[in-house]
């Protein structure tokens, strides 16, 4: 059961980690139901490369380009800049607030269930302003708009908030469109999870175990594999469609997994 609750929470994991609905609040929420845990509830962190994966196959044509004209090209120096000062926020304060926001806000189901709804609420009201966006090239944001979507990207530390979701209503208050706001947020998960997954493994490297080992491999794997599907095709999902379907089903898992919780426990 273990495996197979493995197996159900990395395919969870790829599938919601790049759209606004909370890949953390899915993966603990589904977790407290199956009742599956590993060493530090390091699991929804650690098989969160495996879709970090995914982005880099995707992308991998693009980044290559990006660090071959490095050297020579101004465009790349200043996207690879934005991204890093994008990610200064994150990195510092998450490093500063792990132990909290894994022994307080990670056991909180309620409280996720919570910030789900209300953030779902947040993304339709944002998905139906008549935004007039100004900035369409995700490698060409101004350094300023960088930071505060950074900024932005710090609420997520919050379980059910949603990195991606954070990031993308963030920019397109601030004037980015849909599509650009979704590939900035792309971009600014490689080194925010991989800074993630650093810190959890090194914070728990003495007390993860071999099976814990193989649990995470199974997800990991299965995160690659759905993350793969989801990023081939949100950019395009995004620019016909906006985001409200996203905040419909945050709301709804929200209710749902509140009504569970009052049932079950």
């Amino acid at each position: 059961m273990d495996f197979f609750s493995a197996l159900i929470l990395g395919l969870l994991e790829g599938l919601t980690e790049f759209i606004p609905v909370s890949s953390t609040a899915h993966l603990l929420l589904a977790s407290h139901f199956l009742g599956f845990r590993t060493t530090g509830n390091t699991f929804p962190v650690l098989i969160q490369l495996g879709a970090i994966l995914a982005i880099l196959l995707v992308y991998f044509r693009r980044l290559l380009d990006i660090a071959l004209t490095l050297p020579s090209s101004e465009r790349s120096r200043w996207f690879v800049l934005s991204i890093l000062i994008g990610f200064l926020p994150a990195a510092v304060i998450g490093a500063i607030a792990h132990d909290f926001i894994k022994a307080v806000l990670f056991e909180s189901p309620v409280l996720i269930c919570y910030v789900l709804i209300g953030g779902g609420i947040i993304l339709l009201a944002v998905d139906r302003l008549k935004l007039k966006p100004r900035y369409f090239d995700a490698m060409a944001y101004p350094l300023p708009l960088a930071l505060k979507i950074g900024l932005c990207q710090c609420v997520a530390m919050i379980p059910g908030t949603s990195r991606s979701g954070a990031t993308i209503v963030g920019a397109l208050l601030m004037g980015t469109d849909k599509r650009s706001a979704a590939e900035f947020s792309f971009f600014l998960a490689m080194p925010t999870m991989v800074g993630a997954f650093a810190l959890d493994l090194y914070k728990y490297r003495n007390e993860l175990s071999m099976d814990d080992a193989a649990l995470i491999g199974v997800g990991f794997v299965a995160a690659f594999v759905s993350g793969l599907i989801v990023v081939r095709s949100l950019l395009a999902f995004v620019s016909r469609r906006g985001y409200a379907p996203f905040a419909w089903w945050r709301i709804m898992i929200g209710v749902a997994g509140l009504a569970g919780l009052y049932a079950y426990g």
